[in-house]
């Protein structure tokens, strides 16, 4: 489907706009996260446009939009990133607000700016916020008048080996050289030799050059057995700014997460809230605004650093609305049209644990690469406490063109060993054919004893995982199981398919056990 030309027709921002209602949002994203916002805005009676590639034509999230607009090609450089083509959308369609979402242009400081400048709302913080958390170097810098506990590093960025050398044995190893812009693992290098530091910084240099745009790297002393936490803040407008827990995000693949959970097994009450005024002055650092979250490292001895600051709605955020009750969106939307926040911190509670795993489309045995295809079967689970925020269905393609998560599977209970089983049970219950998933991953580590205890840190793929440890046990003894496999080989020969090939994705062979 060939789209529209757009014109962005920049004007001049009228700041009163932020204390009247938001009447049409855009949701300038796609898939889940489309849908997800789309959803709560339709809750609060706006009228609703989603922006779209070619290739997005007809997913679910488009058609869940009152209205929706063609905004480029399938790569996401020629469409979702492009800004002039999104806000030209909103100024078409009437849209008095646009909601980023996360990824795409969510933390693009640009694109905050165009938006204001075209008079519209952004649903999110001021481009001076996501500008300053943007860079860690920056962040740092901002926070560090705050007496908020960071990890021993570098204070600046650092290219020169000799430098390097001296910022190392004052730092100590070992230690971690790490881009200052950008994320997922991009730029970082751990140096436990010295004889490999040189090395290692022109790679973490060439590596974030490549990845953002900007080379600047530097260096701190690498956090033994990490725990990475995260708490979820709100801020309004008028000064008001409040926790909402933890989540737990360190089990990761390629230093990017996988399960996530809430409330942490980890914290105690005591240094839940001390964490939690910690984020609450990072916030305030920036002069934050809207939901945000500050990403902490827990060492071995419950010590806890600054990490960073999301300038956004994390993918996570489900468990904690499941956790709190709070729906995230709807008071960005409400922080976004100037109110205070609709309750203070001594309102909220943790109520039951939550678990997410996140559903990608890899290849696990693979090393985690991504799978394309058509989703020939696509059924998701459902019962008490499961929740399933999805953006693809059953027939639809998942294309090379787009991140590979294709859902959030999250499981609610009054304890965590009641969420761990109902995730366990709604992992078995997910039917996906058609590409390799993670879900088989997600059983095998939300199963695992280290897992289960809550003794686990962000090395849990390296330290327990392979492979292997996914083929599961038929449940039954070698003469049965036998017969079974004769048994789907003559039905496969009835049916002349050939028996050498299966459809991509299905797993003739083995059993899930049930």
């Amino acid at each position: 489907m060939p789209c529209n030309g757009l014109t962005f027709v920049p004007r001049k921002s009228d700041m009163s706009t932020k204390h009247r209602p938001i009447t049409k949002l855009l949701v300038a994203n796609r898939g889940e996260i489309a849908l997800r916002v789309l959803r709560t805005a339709r809750e609060m009676g706006l009228a609703t446009v989603a922006v779209y590639s070619e290739a997005d034509a007809h997913a679910p999230f488009v058609r869940a939009a009152d209205e929706s607009v063609c905004v480029g090609p399938a790569p996401s450089n020629e469409s979702y990133l492009i800004v002039d083509n999104i806000v030209a959308a909103a100024q078409e369609t009437g849209a008095d607000a646009i909601h980023p979402g996360y990824g795409f242009l969510s933390e693009n400081a640009l694109f905050a700016e165009a938006v204001e400048a075209a008079g519209i709302r952004f649903v999110g913080p001021h481009p001076h916020a996501i500008r300053v958390m943007g860079s860690k170097l920056a962040a740092k810098e901002a926070v560090a008048a705050r007496n908020i506990p960071m990890v021993p590093g570098t204070e600046g960025a650092v290219s020169d080996p000799t430098q390097a050398k001296q910022e190392a044995e004052r730092i100590g190893f070992p230690l971690l050289i790490k881009a200052s812009a950008g994320g997922g693992g991009k730029g970082m290098r751990a140096v436990h030799d010295p004889a490999l530091l040189e090395s290692e910084l022109q790679r973490a240099i060439s590596e974030a050059e490549r990845s953002f745009g900007d080379g600047a790297v530097f260096i701190e002393r690498l956090v033994q057995q990490p725990r990475h936490i995260e708490i979820q803040v709100l801020c309004d407008s008028h000064g008001n700014g409040v926790h909402l827990f933890e989540r737990e995000c360190s089990i990761q693949r390629r230093h990017q997460k996988v399960v996530e959970e809430a409330p942490s097994a980890l914290l105690d009450d005591n240094l839940r809230e001390a964490m939690g005024q910690c984020a609450i002055e990072v916030a305030k650092a920036c002069n934050y605004v809207g939901a945000g979250t500050v990403e902490f490292l827990v060492d071995a001895s419950r010590e806890f650093f600054f990490l960073e600051m999301n300038t956004r709605l994390q993918v996570e955020h489900p468990v904690t609305e499941l956790i709190t009750g709070v729906d995230l969106v709807r008071e960005q939307i409400r922080i976004a049209e100037g109110h205070p926040l609709s309750f203070q911190q001594e309102d909220l509670e943790i109520q039951g644990h939550a678990i997410e795993l996140r559903v990608y489309a890899e290849d696990v045995a693979g090393g985690f690469l991504p799978s394309t295809g058509t989703l020939t079967r696509y059924a998701p689970p459902e019962g008490p406490g499961i929740r399933v925020d999805d953006g693809v269905e059953e027939g639809g393609e998942v294309s090379m063109h787009y991140d590979p998560m294709l859902a959030k599977l999250c499981a609610h209970g009054p304890t965590r060993e009641a969420a761990i089983e109902r995730m366990l049970r709604a992992i078995e219950d997910y039917e996906v054919h058609g590409v390799d998933t993670t879900l088989d991953f997600g059983h095998f580590a939300i199963d695992h004893e280290a897992f289960r205890s809550g003794e686990f840190d962000t090395g849990f793929v390296g330290e327990h995982f392979s492979p292997e440890k996914l083929e599961r046990p038929l449940p039954c003894d070698d003469d049965t199981a036998a017969d079974l496999i004769l048994g789907a080989l003559d039905r496969v020969q009835a049916q002349s398919l050939p028996t050498t090939e299966a459809p991509r994705g299905l797993h003739p062979w083995r059993l899930r056990a049930r």
